[in-house]
């Protein structure tokens, strides 16, 4: 009998539990090495990952991570940011666990235009629990849940993101690990509420998107001449899907970020690094004076 040995994280000497072939492995391996090329100090960058299988991500990264509870990336993100705007902060979440359970977070996450990078493992499955329909999977797709095919519309995501107002919006791929860096390289860089939808394939429970599926269709934006600074070209090019399938940069522009907006933060240290004004129990004598 032939034993294969599991693939081990080089970095934490965890055991990666993912199934072979899948593109998370692509995702992590695009991550690391656009963190190494940044130059980014371990010490100075947090991980946040959801439930589903991109969640073990924060089992294969030496860095600060956080792994919440389901749909809960983008809260838990925006509270490390907000306690210490001098990190980098960047949230892994799936399609499930960010369009599904998480997505009343997305829009005020975008809104709020703080400077975290999101980065959605999008297979149109829940795979952690055997395959069922995720909010993006296609109308007629047999999964688990819809074995006659799946009667509803999918989410949009990119177009989601563009109409509420986000800064960066991208979509990547698994099967292309050198444009993905490059993808999430310019989402850290890039001040504001940056977010790439990543196109992974789940090759144990989706056998309609497979790498060869994505090939066949996927273009990317930069090498047509796409403007990322117009609205409505972003906008047209999110609703392409079908027999082309655009990859890249959609959408870009600078507004001020929620940080140099709020007075207590601006120009000033991080909230982890000022002493407390106040003691419980200073605190409570003087509410209890103002109540007498």
């Amino acid at each position: 009998m032939i034993k294969i040995a599991a693939p081990v994280s080089p970095s934490t000497r965890r055991i990666i539990t993912w199934c072979p072939g899948c593109g998370n492995y692509a995702i992590l391996n695009a991550f690391n090495s656009a963190i190494k090329e940044l130059g980014i100090d371990p010490w100075r960058l947090v991980v946040i990952s959801g439930i589903g299988c991109h969640g073990k991500i924060t089992n294969y990264v030496l860095v600060n991570s956080i792994h919440t509870i389901h749909g809960r990336v983008l809260p838990i993100a925006t509270a490390v940011k907000l306690s210490n705007h001098e990190l980098v902060v960047v949230g892994f979440a799936g399609d499930g666990d960010m369009y599904g359970i998480g997505v009343g977070h997305f829009p005020h996450a975008i809104r709020r235009n703080i400077d975290i990078t999101l980065i959605v493992h999008n297979n149109t499955v829940y795979g952690l629990t055997t395959g069922q329909a995720s909010p993006t999977a296609e109308k007629g797709q047999r999964t688990r849940t819809t074995p006659w095919g799946s009667y509803e519309e999918p989410i949009n995501p990119i177009a989601m993101a563009i109409s509420l107002g986000a800064t960066f919006v991208a979509r990547g791929f698994a099967g292309d690990i050198k444009h993905l860096k490059w993808l999430i390289m310019e989402a850290i860089k890039h001040k504001g509420f940056s977010f790439i939808d990543v196109l992974q394939p789940c090759v144990t429970f989706d056998r309609l998107h497979t790498y060869q599926w994505y090939r066949e269709r996927i273009y990317k934006l930069e090498e047509i001449e796409h403007d990322p600074s117009s609205f409505d070209e972003a906008i047209n090019r999110a609703y392409e899907w079908g027999d082309r399938i655009p990859i890249g940069i959609f959408y870009k522009v600078r507004k001020p970020t929620y940080e140099e907006l709020l007075p207590m933060l601006k120009d000033k240290e991080p909230m982890v690094d000022r002493p407390l004004s106040n003691t419980i129990r200073d605190l409570m004598e003087k509410y209890h004076s103002l109540c007498k």
